[in-house]
């Protein structure tokens, strides 16, 4: 293997995450997985909550549930009381080596503690330090708090999802957490690559609220435009072209969005008259045209469709299930999971997601499971100078 070829985009970058949950550690996880150290700092009597979380009992008995699992491998464990000022005096020394900070607790609750950026930057004034919070940092609700169910229902999100009779509906996954995260990872890649023209560091207040309306962009837009309130419209797209069918033994997804995709179909299918040459006449013939395509559509199966559209190179796909996804060789092929398999604390096997994107060198991989709480407690206060002794001690008082 190339050494060169195999270096990772953030290799050689520190990362401080005191974060808990889901989206501020999905965004940290996305940077270990792409070569940065990244140190999780909890508190040692009140860990991380998704430790106990998910689907297997004795994983979250033992504190390394599945939900923990899924966004810190990876990572060390580093336990801190911050409540302690024996515990605040180790992370001021963590700072000057570190690159990046990333918190999610509630706004404020770090500064308090002397703990906040305009405190730790003057410990390194090239630390990157993002708080990442349900509405941000200022604002009428600048100090509130919420998870992603809250801000789906505060964003319109679930007055866009469902159908009119079964409205509002959240949904089914965490997508403003994943989003956030996503977008914190951006966000401090971003800094880092400003840091490199700059030599200084970054503070960034992201907000999920701030995230889910980028989700709810296209209503957003429409709506500044045309004073219409966006309302739930289910699996029903205002084009015959796209939307969900029933097929001979299933359902069926179409997606024929543009003019020439839905141009395609219809001469597919023996009905070239049913071309529109502009969406509004698309509109306007819709009914119509579903009238004509629900019985079409009975006469085969829906793999059979799914395969005869694809062919056709419209965009088509019946109904899968996560197990069927991923029992097809299309994920592998794509290498975007890890695979556990009885690691230290985790027996049998476990799959977690990496990354959702490929590089042609140095791309993600996970070099450590998920670790246990307080794992690296020793390794990493020595590298700050402790002696065993006074580890010892700091253990006895409750600090680590």
């Amino acid at each position: 293997m190339d050494p060169i070829n195999d270096i990772r985009p953030f290799e050689g970058i520190r990362v401080l995450d005191i974060t808990h949950v889901l989206a501020a550690p999905f965004a940290t996880y996305q940077l270990a997985v792409f070569g940065a150290d990244v140190i999780k700092i909890e508190n040692p009597h009140e860990p991380e909550q998704t430790r106990i979380d998910g689907s297997d009992p004795q994983l979250s008995a033992d504190n390394i549930g599945t939900h923990f699992i899924i966004q810190n491998g990876g990572k060390r464990s580093l336990t801190l009381d911050l409540k302690t000022e024996q515990g605040r005096e180790i992370l001021r020394k963590l700072v000057p080596g570190a690159d990046i900070l990333v918190e999610n607790f509630r706004p404020g609750a770090l500064k308090a503690l002397g703990l906040g950026y305009e405190d730790l930057r003057k410990l390194n004034p090239r630390l990157i330090y993002a708080s990442m919070s349900a509405f941000g940092q200022d604002g009428p609700r600048g100090g509130q708090t919420g998870y992603d169910q809250v801000i789906q229902a505060v964003s319109g999100l679930m007055m866009v999802n469902g159908t009119a009779d079964m409205v509002p509906m959240k949904v089914g996954t965490p997508a403003v957490d994943y989003s956030t995260g996503a977008m914190g990872a951006f966000a401090l890649a971003a800094a880092l690559f400003q840091r490199e023209r700059t030599g200084l560091g970054q503070y960034i207040d992201l907000s999920m609220l701030d995230t889910a309306l980028m989700l709810m962009g296209a209503h957003l837009t429409n709506y500044s435009r045309s004073g219409k309130e966006p309302k739930a419209g289910g699996n029903r797209h205002e084009f015959s072209t796209c939307g969900l069918y029933d097929t001979a033994d299933g359902k069926l997804q179409i997606a024929a969005i543009n003019l020439r995709q839905q141009a395609r179909l219809w001469k597919a299918l023996g009905h070239p008259e049913l071309v529109k040459a502009n969406n509004g006449e698309r509109r306007k013939g819709a009914e119509e045209e579903r009238a004509i395509l629900l019985p079409m559509l009975m006469t085969r199966t829906a793999a059979e469709w799914e395969d005869w559209f694809q062919d056709h190179h419209i965009p088509a796909a019946r109904i899968w299930t996560l197990p069927e996804t991923l029992a097809h060789g299309q994920l592998e092929s794509r290498d975007i999971l890890h695979h556990y398999e009885d690691e230290p604390g985790i027996p049998g096997k476990i799959t977690a997601p990496k990354a959702a994107f490929k590089l042609d060198h140095g791309g993600a991989r996970i070099d450590r499971p998920p670790p246990r709480l307080g794992e690296h407690n020793e390794e990493l206060l020595a590298e700050l100078g402790y002696s065993a002794e006074e580890i010892a001690n700091l253990r006895a008082t409750g600090a680590i």
